[in-house]
């Protein structure tokens, strides 16, 4: 204290007041700070982690990373879901293959029915053709838009706002249906045969080829593409306008703090 009181004796008030509080300011970060500026610290560091994603530098993925994205997706999907995507085109269809009389009254009595009169393996009936189907819906859909959406800001077309949006989901969705058509319409005659109609997903689509020509590969492709072109609208403008008002509040967070 005695060498602390001699330093500062020979200083001006205006010095003094000024090196007490440049003390102040550094004590603020010391290990004896108060509980409420520990806590405020904390709050800046978790939000600087989390402007940052993790902590870790990030990048824009790449072309291969989202199409490794889709066909994970994609693959875990269908595994997941193929038993409702049989008895879903099983019961869109019944009354086409079996005539008036309905051939399942419901969802659960389809399920039943198809894993007690033919095998528990048929709910997994068609996997291939629609495993392919969703890899190419996924990775169209997200590539398609991203590159769509690119192209339309950084040519300065359209701005990056919902008819930017709109315009990328629309044509994700043109061309997601044109590239999955054959594999969703040989999937539904599949699923549909009967036992023993078609030996294997190969020999399916080969008779729909020597018997009905390409286009068969494209019956549908209206309903098809009105299906997923509606879906892609919701879902990307839904997205990037959630994503917009998640980075103005981060935003308004940070400034805050």
């Amino acid at each position: 204290m005695q060498i602390r009181e001699e330093s500062l004796s020979g200083l001006s008030p205006e010095r003094a007041v000024g090196d007490f509080k440049g003390q102040g300011q550094c004590d603020e970060k010391s290990p004896f700070q108060t509980s409420e500026g520990r806590a405020q610290n904390l709050s800046e560091e978790l939000s600087r982690y989390a402007g940052q994603g993790g902590g870790v530098d990030t990048a824009p993925p790449t072309l291969g990373n989202r199409i490794s994205a889709g066909l994970l997706t994609g693959g875990v999907a269908v595994f997941i879901g193929q038993p409702t995507e049989v008895v879903k085109v099983r019961l869109q269809a019944q009354s086409h293959l079996h005539g008036i009389k309905p051939r399942y009254t419901g969802t659960y009595n389809a399920y039943r029915i198809i894993a007690t009169t033919e095998s528990f393996s048929t709910l997994w009936k068609g996997t291939t053709p629609n495993l392919m189907r969703n890899v190419i819906i996924n990775c169209t859909e997200l590539v398609t838009y991203d590159l769509m959406k690119g192209a339309l800001v950084n040519n300065q077309i359209l701005a990056d706002d919902v008819p930017c949006h709109l315009l990328s989901a629309l044509v994700a969705g043109f061309c997601t249906t044109f590239l999955a058509s054959p594999a969703d319409v040989v999937k539904t005659r599949f699923i549909n045969s009967l036992p023993g109609q078609y030996p294997s997903v190969p020999s399916c689509a080969m008779t729909m080829l020597t018997k009905e020509g390409p286009t068969a590969f494209f019956k549908g492709f209206v309903p098809s593409f009105l299906r997923l072109a509606s879906w892609n609208v919701i879902m990307f403008v839904c997205f990037e306008q959630l994503k917009k008002e998640l980075m103005k509040s981060r935003q308004t967070v940070d400034c805050t703090t």
